[in-house]
């Protein structure tokens, strides 16, 4: 018989790992996608479908962008040459789209969130979201608005009965 209680829910199809709070705690402004710089015990656990998001931000030092307390955990097989789970990786973008970013975050207060993380062929990407952090009133009127929506098509839908 199966377990009952809390479901871990799954990264949608073709994607490795998904940052789901991103959206309940951020308004997500723009999108870009961005390379990454791994190693080879990395990949394979990325491969794997291993990886945790969750509190993991994106920032630039000297002209480059860093994406910080991304969790891969290490690869089983590879007992003695595996990585640090939580190291520091270099993220791939051109020059301009980087100046640009330094612009964004540095003059309205925007943040660097990474969305989600997928192969494309043999690379792994990642989605970099600029964000703006939500308050608790935001939250909240968010939470009545989807209620009262949830309420209208129910409603709705009796009356097509």
């Amino acid at each position: 018989m199966a377990k009952k209680g809390k479901r871990k829910r799954e990264p949608a199809s073709g994607d490795v790992a998904t940052n789901r709070r991103a959206r309940h705690k951020f308004e997500l402004v723009e999108r870009l996608e961005a390379g990454i710089v791994l190693r080879g015990t990395e990949v394979k656990s990325l491969r794997n479908g291993k990886a945790q998001m969750t509190d993991s931000y994106a920032a630039i030092d000297d002209g480059e962008v860093w994406l910080r307390k991304l969790h891969i955990p290490p690869y089983e097989p590879a007992s003695r040459e595996n990585h640090e789970p939580e190291r520091p990786r270099k993220l791939l973008l051109h020059r301009a789209e980087i100046e640009r970013l330094v612009g964004k975050t540095a003059e309205r207060g925007l943040t660097l969130i990474p969305t989600r993380i997928y192969f494309k062929g043999p690379r792994a990407k990642v989605e970099l979201a600029l964000a703006r952090g939500k308050e608790g009133r935001d939250r909240r009127r968010e939470i009545a608005e989807r209620d009262v929506r949830r309420e209208v098509e129910r409603e709705f839908k009796g009356r097509m009965r």
